[in-house]
């Protein structure tokens, strides 16, 4: 099995299991194309190699010890692990070294994932960003802020990778750069040894280059199979909702919505034209709001202790937090609330929305990392969702789609996301 870093998780980790392909072999091309690429786009913030290798080799020695066994797994450097750096993108946690594994941490390795190292996020997983490129053009931001995921992943320095999302956090990195991101049903994953910065939207979700991926990692994880991929699968019920956004979306992001409805439904989907409830329009700046007050409350200790090391619009925005009055916070979080329950409604005639991933290409530059408005509103609604790469934009950078389901319906939404990306591919 040549170029191993480049297959499918499924694949390796059966042949790993078999004993047919070492677990350290994967590891190593893992690590070699990060020898290779690296230093130009920057995605870790720790390669842990000599670790990987070690666990790898113990391993292979073991045999198979769970649905992940011997699979890379990065991790973005928000999430707790033992022993090595997580420094959640501050100076002021530099050199911080967790004792305790984060929940979906312990739980990769239990399913005998291999922890591959740590990748770059923005501040606090917010907006300021790090070094992290975009792979398929260095002077384009890769997103975030889970950028060094999403990079690594797009790059083949590891076929897996954990992200967050308080608004558009896993889906616009993975738009930009060009591979699967999938966000659960809120909470789906434990978010026990996750730095906050709002509780109340915070995902932890996870990137890699198929849908088959993504769903046998966040299904070892839930000790649950999300999704059947073997199976001849129905055209799904698709709901085209181009969302109250749309019209913030490129010329070309339009033109491949409207095209990818049209391709679906000749596949023999079902396809009608979907709107949300008229709250739902209000559901950026109601996430803006609860965002901003509860990382008035999540960063009070750096806040008090160290403000000198926030960057400029950190500070600003934290000391926003602070004095927010709770009625106004409360407000927010009652739109949202009344916006779920009233979202609830939209699925007797459909099985998954189609609806925009991003604005269009990845944005020139690495001082910001895009709008993450298209991801904002489903984030807030707590729904599952998929990003998935299907075309090329006017500059050759990735463009994708996204695919929304019903809460605690992630197993069936992305079955249906794997028919549609099948479908569009």
């Amino acid at each position: 099995m040549s170029d191993l870093n480049r297959q499918d998780v499924a694949q390796l980790a059966s042949a790993v299991a078999a004993g047919k392909l070492r677990a350290e072999a994967v590891v190593e091309a893992c690590l070699a194309r990060a020898a290779e690429r690296d230093g130009e786009v920057k995605a870790f913030a720790h390669l842990a190699g000599d670790a990987a290798l070690a666990e790898a080799r113990r391993l292979d020695k073991a045999g198979s010890t769970g649905p992940l066994h011997g699979i890379p797994v990065v991790v973005k450097d928000v999430i707790d692990t033992a022993g090595m750096p997580t420094s959640y993108g501050s100076e002021i946690w530099k050199g911080h070294v967790p004792a305790l594994d984060a929940a979906c941490v312990a739980q990769v390795k239990a399913a005998g994932g291999i922890v591959l190292g740590k990748t770059v996020t923005t501040e606090f997983a917010l907006r300021t960003p790090g070094p992290t490129a975009n792979p398929h053009n260095l002077a384009h931001t890769p997103g975030g802020s889970s950028q060094g995921t999403a990079a690594a992943v797009a790059d083949f320095m590891a076929p897996l990778g954990f992200g967050t999302q308080t608004a558009g956090s896993v889906g616009r990195p993975a738009a930009y750069c060009g591979v699967v991101g999938y966000k659960p049903t809120y909470n789906l994953i434990n978010r026990a040894g996750l730095k906050f910065a709002a509780e109340n939207l915070d995902t932890i979700g996870v990137m890699g280059r198929s849908v088959p991926d993504v769903a046998l990692l966040v299904g070892a994880l839930a000790n649950a199979t999300l999704g059947a991929f073997e199976a001849k699968a129905s055209p799904p019920r698709i709901g085209f909702c181009r969302s109250p956004l749309w019209g913030k979306a490129e010329d070309y992001t339009h033109a491949l919505l409207e095209q990818s409805a049209a391709t679906l439904a000749k596949a023999g989907a079902k396809v009608v034209d979907l709107d949300l409830p008229a709250a739902c329009g209000d559901l950026v700046d109601a996430q803006a709001t609860i965002c901003t007050y509860e990382i008035g409350r999540a960063l009070a200790w750096e806040y008090a202790h160290h403000p000198k090391l926030m960057s400029d619009p950190l500070r600003e925005r934290v000391g926003k937090g602070v004095a927010m009055k709770q009625d106004v916070y409360l407000a927010a979080r009652k739109t949202q609330e009344r916006c779920i329950a009233e979202a609830a409604g939209i699925w007797s005639d459909v099985d998954i929305l189609l609806t925009p991933a991003a604005q269009g290409e990845a944005p020139k530059g690495l001082q910001a990392t895009g709008d993450p408005m298209f991801s904002t509103i489903w984030t807030t609604l707590h729904l599952p969702c998929v990003v998935l790469p299907v075309a090329k934009g006017p500059t050759g950078l990735p463009l994708a789609v996204q695919v929304v389901g019903p809460r605690h319906a992630d197993a069936a939404m992305l079955t249906a996301a794997h028919w549609v990306h099948r479908a569009l591919a």
